[in-house]
């Protein structure tokens, strides 16, 4: 399958067949690491890594990934370049363009990252904006077929805040490859209506099925269950708020008997506020799959820069 070239800014943009490619390039990459074995396709490539947003795993992922194969990654933190304050972010773009091969952005708008992809010439990666985290979902589908063994079909549900960007990507991404997929949210956090269409018609092509509800019963049957922190970057002053409205939506075990399975997973994004979305109990309990999914982070982005950028 060939994606050279391709910039990879939300879910949306590629087919299940060139997901699952992906998450295939990425279990097969994450094989050979383990044996010791290293690539060399991104050798004499040097990758952008902008980062308005700080990170543990989007920059971690991106650093050893691009090193692992023979890249140089370069950190331009929001202090480091003038983008969009001294300088447009068209003009900045076709600056970095013909000095890096491929550049990864994690920030606020999806326009943002969006502008880079178009004036850049080069492939931009999103590391994360305020509508989309797309490299997570990879990193979440690796783990749940590594516990799994297949996508298609499972029983998928997502509770917290239900119009997020790892809401919306979730939808997509399960929309997409079949899964049965359930946001759990009050009524004020529920995702946008053309967002939920557009998910719906995937869903109809995959097989698989997108429910939005306030239910608690919805968890019933569910393969894993997944959290977000209530309070996304730039929202802390909502905090209490959040909080009384989001705590009957708690990760705790009594959601987790709901399921009426004993091999129901957890998956978080990370970083975990425990006390709040997950109690401590439930994640220390899943704490190796929630690790998996980090570390699966660093060959899910390894395998958009290969798929992507690799000769």
């Amino acid at each position: 399958m060939n994606l050279k070239g391709r910039s990879f800014l939300t879910l949306k943009d590629f087919s299940t067949e060139e997901i699952e490619y992906l998450i295939d390039l990425a279990a097969d990459l994450k094989a050979k690491k383990k044996q010791g074995i290293t690539g060399s396709s991104l050798k004499g490539k040097n990758i952008a890594l902008i980062f308005e947003k700080p990170s543990t795993r989007t920059r971690c992922a991106f650093t050893v990934g691009c090193i692992d194969e023979g890249g140089h990654p370069e950190y331009l933190g929001k202090d480091d370049i003038q983008l969009g304050y001294k300088e447009s972010v068209e003009d900045t773009a076709r600056v970095l363009g013909r000095m890096f091969d491929g550049i990864e952005f994690r920030g606020f708008k999806q326009e943002t990252v969006e502008k880079l992809a178009k004036y850049s010439g080069v492939p931009v990666w999103n590391g994360l904006t305020d509508s989309y985290h797309p490299t997570q979902i990879l990193a979440d589908f690796l783990t749940l077929k590594e516990q799994f063994g297949h996508l298609k079909g499972l029983h998928f549900v997502y509770t917290g805040d239900g119009r997020n960007n790892m809401a919306n990507s979730l939808m997509i991404g399960s929309s997409k490859l079949g899964l049965h997929f359930t946001i759990l949210a009050p009524k004020s956090l529920w995702p946008g209506e053309e967002l939920v269409t557009l998910c719906k018609a995937y869903a109809k092509d995959s097989q698989g099925t997108i429910t939005i509800t306030d239910e608690l019963e919805a968890v019933k049957g569910a393969d894993a269950i997944y959290t977000d922190v209530w309070c996304s970057m730039g929202e802390e002053a909502l905090a209490a708020e959040r909080i009384a409205l989001l705590k009957p939506f708690q990760v705790n075990q009594q959601l987790m008997d709901k399921t009426g399975k004993d091999n129901t997973i957890f998956l978080h994004c990370l970083p975990a506020v425990k006390g709040n979305e997950v109690t401590e109990d439930v994640f220390e309990k899943h704490a190796d799959v929630v690790f998996d999914e980090a570390e699966n982070r660093m060959h899910t982005i390894k395998a958009v820069m290969v798929a992507t950028l690799g000769n």
